[in-house]
């Protein structure tokens, strides 16, 4: 048997042939590309050292091999088990972290506006840029478990703040004098942070509005605890994000709550059907959240996109949706392998939702949604044959004339509304074809008359009170 490198040269071309003077030689292509592979191979090893490849006698089974190279993949990505059994960051980050923090925060407390002037936003919008967000060393390393990524550069900290600025204050819904609040609307900012970490938002907002309108949530103990010893007057509750009863926090607070947070990627979706379901009662006016950036594509995503799905039928219909920025890696830490975005939620509140939505449960919307986008490639027509005969009660002629039917006329509020110009119910009224179309064809006001078409209004009551839980899990929270 030859030798394989002997295999090699005999496939090489005959001097003076094209092939040859080109250079074009695909055994020693393959030479030279193992030879490549062997030499990165041996510097890895001995880069990482002989111990992170120990050798086959060392198992007894395939099982014990199997954790043994996962727990070498997550080491060599960074991340490493702590004596409990928690999967932090392995090294701190010199750039990031600093030996010391108090020296900078024992004046960061600031006193709040009187009460006689009510915080808005628009003290956020002259907040500069300040140094670089720090941490103890050694003593808060991220956690992979809460989906930890910090933020670590103070330009972007700063943008996030006067983004918040401008989403709270311009939520406060004002007469056209710009001056005056609408009857009902309870002035002021009510300013909760999602997730605050070691802070690096959490300082520029307390010496933006003080402790006395902030208040975090966190449920990260270490967090808890040195939030707590550097801003002794700031409410800091130890409580998971998703179990939170935004209604009850809002009138605890005296209004509805702006919100503010860098939200961990797996958790994302949850969080913002959270509180998609506390604007049911207003309890929340305005969300400034950072997120992954393909899920802030999905939000603010037009028809007929891959992108567009349940997430952007709702957040169109709960909200005005804005992206205000891409944020690369480099500014968190660790670094994520995704872009991410901050992204602006401004809900238009009970009263506008309700004139939207015109007799429509969200409850229904929500199963015709599912019914649809769980098979986005087929027809809307497929897709909703299940859910119609479940309405119908097993009456497949009727579940048969139902999809087969035209629209029903849009309700007199709408074609009001439609007078007045307003864009989402100018593209409320369903094509005649909207059986043929497929889901991400339809707009989210055509999913309130599909909706009303299937279901029907609410007892042909537009005013009907909303459920408090729509879009969140059963498992999350009381609300």
């Amino acid at each position: 048997m030859k030798h394989p490198t002997a295999a090699l040269a005999l496939r090489r071309p005959r001097p003076g042939t094209p092939q040859e003077s080109k250079g074009v030689c695909r055994g020693e292509t393959y030479h030279r590309l193992g030879i490549s592979l062997a030499n990165a191979v041996t510097l890895l090893f001995l880069l990482l050292g002989q111990h992170h490849f120990p050798s086959t006698h060392a198992f007894q089974n395939g099982n014990a091999l199997a954790r043994h190279r996962s727990t070498q993949c997550a080491k060599l990505l960074g991340w490493v088990q702590d004596d409990n059994g928690e999967w932090v960051w392995e090294e701190d980050d010199p750039a990031y972290l600093a030996a010391e923090v108090a020296a900078r925060t024992a004046s960061r407390d600031v006193p709040s506006v009187g009460s006689s002037t009510p915080i808005d936003g628009s003290e956020a919008l002259k907040y500069s840029a300040s140094a670089t967000p720090t941490l103890p060393s050694g003593s808060f390393r991220p956690k992979q478990s809460l989906g930890q990524n910090f933020l670590q550069d103070g330009n972007t900290v700063m943008k996030i703040v006067r983004a918040f600025g401008k989403d709270a204050s311009e939520t406060i819904k004002r007469k056209a004098d710009g001056e005056t609040m609408i009857e009902g609307e309870v002035p002021g900012i009510r300013l909760v942070e999602l997730g605050p970490g070691p802070g690096a938002l959490t300082d520029p907002l307390v010496q933006t509005f003080g402790t006395d309108v902030l208040q975090c949530i966190e449920i990260d103990p270490r967090s808890v605890e040195m939030l707590s010893e550097r801003h002794p007057n700031l409410r800091v509750r130890y409580e998971d994000v998703l179990q939170t009863d935004y209604p009850q926090l809002a009138e605890d607070e005296g209004g509805p709550l702006s919100v503010i947070g860098n939200l961990p990627y797996y958790i994302t979706s949850q969080i913002l059907f959270a509180l998609a379901d506390a604007s049911h009662t207003g309890a929340v006016r305005s969300a400034t959240v950072t997120m992954q950036y393909e899920v802030a594509e999905r939000i603010v995503s037009p028809t007929k996109c891959k992108a567009y799905g349940i997430l952007s039928v709702v957040f169109q219909l709960y909200a005005d949706c804005t992206i205000h920025f891409k944020i690369p890696p480099t500014v968190f830490y660790p670094q994520p392998k995704v872009d991410s975005a901050l992204v602006g939620l401004r809900f238009i509140g009970p009263n506008a939702l309700r004139q939207r939505l015109a007799g429509v449960r969200p409850a229904d919307l929500r199963r015709v949604l599912t019914a649809t986008f769980q098979q986005r490639r087929k027809t809307v027509r497929n897709g909703l044959k299940k859910l119609a005969l479940e309405v119908c009660a097993g009456d497949k002629e009727a579940a048969k004339n139902m999809i087969d039917s035209l629209s029903p006329p849009l309700p007199k509020s709408i074609l009001q509304a439609q007078e007045r110009g307003d864009s989402f119910a100018m593209s409320q009224e369903l094509p005649k074809d909207w059986a043929s179309k497929r889901p991400e064809e339809l707009s989210p006001a055509q999913f309130v008359e599909l909706t009303r078409l299937i279901f029907g209004p609410a007892n042909g009551c537009d005013d009907a009170p909303f459920d408090r839980k729509i879009w969140r899990k059963l498992k999350h929270g009381t609300n």
